[in-house]
């Protein structure tokens, strides 16, 4: 995969993290340009010749290692490897971007790093949407030799609480980071962005593979395609309701319904799971925004050194807080299409698809499919309504895009097993009732399918 500073996707975050995709410099100007920058200037930067934070007005030289040694702590669970791996192909293709002043020699170090399977040893508490420090700072500390790299020639063979393996394939990734390149190195929300962009990638194929379940309930339910009509969708073009209806005219194969109108789960699905779909739309382009940008504090370009906020995460913690609200009401549909498969009166089957009358059937899929859409409820709380003021009174907003990246990645679960349970459910009301039995196979098969494993 070649990296350009420009062109780095969500798609390609998760092929690097989870496909174990190798990847390639393009060229190191735009990151020579502002090391160069960076070099030249006498007057005081931040970081660079002051402290940080409420440090800012203390002048400091050669204290960069220490803002490190300071900065790197490991707080809660440990991070898997994979998503460690989306932290370096972020950060790498940020310092391509131009504009932090790091030495580029670090560019090659983090590439090797990612082609000969090694990653940092991360945890999962540190960061408020202003900068990923702990995970940077523990990175840093890699590259200086001062912390174990973990090792391992699959991205996904190793365990978060594995130990370290010695090398098989080279050296050690080192570099001697040098003082001055400390705070520009960790200024940075990579690890965040990592996060949102393996979240959204998941979902974008969760979300479509929805489609192709509600196909199976309207089949299985002999739902109206009256309100999937062009007419309809042109008298309210919503992009995303307009693409959602277009697929399903195209899928559904069957005689239309006697029913003068069906239940919201069928009859506004296009408007709901359409809006889900625009909100994916909005969150992916507000990451890979920041995927490719230069996001750095102190920004060095045209000979100058801008101090400035680019660094705060507001636009991506509002566009993953609006995208998890979507996923619940899609969802939410999902388990109403999923109740009316279990009514004898749009099935013609016994009720709960069993076998017999007295019969539980399927009962069983509507608790489990309640039990997953009240975690994604929670997980749908807004983290952009937080407040936190820190280091004296001058850092006094964030933007917690952090936790809305991690609970956002944490919503592929529940909203995978909702669709399952309704895959399940409208697959059986489809064929010959089977005789009641433990339905976890089916649900796996069905989590199998949604999720292409």
């Amino acid at each position: 995969m070649e990296l350009d500073g420009v062109g780095l996707t969500c798609a390609q975050v998760h092929e690097v993290a989870y496909g174990g995709a190798r990847v390639t410099i393009v060229s190191l100007d735009r990151a020579r340009a502002a090391w160069a920058t960076a070099q030249e200037l006498t007057a005081p930067v931040y970081g660079k010749s002051t402290g940080v934070g409420a440090n800012r007005d203390v002048l400091l030289e050669g204290a960069g290692h220490d803002l490190l040694r300071s900065h790197a702590i490991a707080a809660g669970s440990p991070i898997p490897p994979a998503r460690a791996r989306a932290m370096l192909v972020v950060r790498l293709n940020q310092l391509l971007a131009g504009g932090s002043g790091v030495d580029p020699a670090v560019c090659r170090a983090l590439a090797y790093a990612l082609n000969h399977g090694y990653t940092p040893p991360l945890h999962t508490y540190g960061a408020i949407g202003t900068g990923d420090l702990t995970a940077l700072a523990t990175t840093a500390l890699c590259l200086m030799g001062e912390l174990p790299w973990q090792h391992s020639t699959s991205p996904t063979a190793l365990p978060p609480s594995a130990p370290p393996n010695p090398p098989d394939d080279g050296p050690v990734p080192v570099h001697p980071l040098a003082p001055s390149d400390a705070l520009p190195f960790i200024s940075s929300g990579a690890a965040t962005l990592a996060d949102a962009a393996i979240a959204c990638h998941r979902l974008r194929r969760l979300l479509d593979a929805a489609v192709d379940v509600a196909v199976l309930s309207f089949t299985a339910v002999d739902a109206s395609a009256e309100p999937l009509a062009a007419a309809v969708q042109e008298a309210r073009p919503h992009p995303g309701q307009a693409v959602v209806a277009a697929r399903l005219r195209g899928l559904l194969a069957h005689e239309p319904t006697t029913r003068v109108q069906d239940p919201y789960g069928f009859r506004a699905f296009p408007q709901v799971h359409g809006a889900a779909l625009d909100a994916l739309g909005r969150a992916i382009t507000t990451i890979e925004t920041d995927l490719n940008a230069s996001t750095e504090n102190p920004l060095f370009a045209a000979s100058l050194a801008w101090h400035n906020g680019n660094f705060h995460s507001a636009p991506v913690a509002l566009a993953l807080d609006a995208l998890r609200a979507a996923l619940v009401q899609t969802a939410q549909l999902s388990t109403a299409r999923l109740a009316t498969l279990m009514d004898p009166a749009y099935t013609g089957r016994l009720p709960f698809l069993a076998d017999r009358p007295g019969a539980s059937g399927a009962l069983i899929l509507e608790y489990v499919a309640q039990d997953a859409l009240a975690d994604l409820r929670h997980l749908a709380a807004p983290v952009t309504t937080g407040a936190a003021v820190i280091s004296r009174g001058t850092e006094d907003h964030a933007g917690f895009a952090t936790q809305a990246a991690r609970h956002t990645l944490r919503c592929v679960e529940p909203l995978e097993i909702i669709l399952a349970c309704e895959r399940t459910a409208a697959a059986r009301a489809l064929q010959p009732p089977p005789p009641d039995r433990p339905l976890t196979a089916d649900l796996a098969e069905s989590r199998g399918l949604l999720s292409g494993e």
